[in-house]
């Protein structure tokens, strides 16, 4: 099952946090990249998901990378 590792606010800040678990080997996908509306304030988040067995490696990755 997908859970949610992290949101943002910008496509650009999702991407990158995207491309660090990738380099970690962890798959991610982004959801809701064409609600944020950045223009906007980002008013709905830009969710970056992962499966759940790899959610607390991934926020550690997170922490460390971004």
């Amino acid at each position: 099952m997908l859970v949610e590792a992290a949101r943002f606010s910008n496509s650009f800040e999702a991407g990158l946090a995207r491309s660090v678990l990738d380099a970690a080997g962890i798959e991610a996908v982004l959801f809701d990249t064409e609600m944020s509306w950045e223009a906007f304030g980002g008013l709905i988040p830009i969710r970056l998901m992962v499966l759940d067995e790899d959610l607390e490696h991934a926020r550690s990755v997170l922490a460390e990378g971004l």
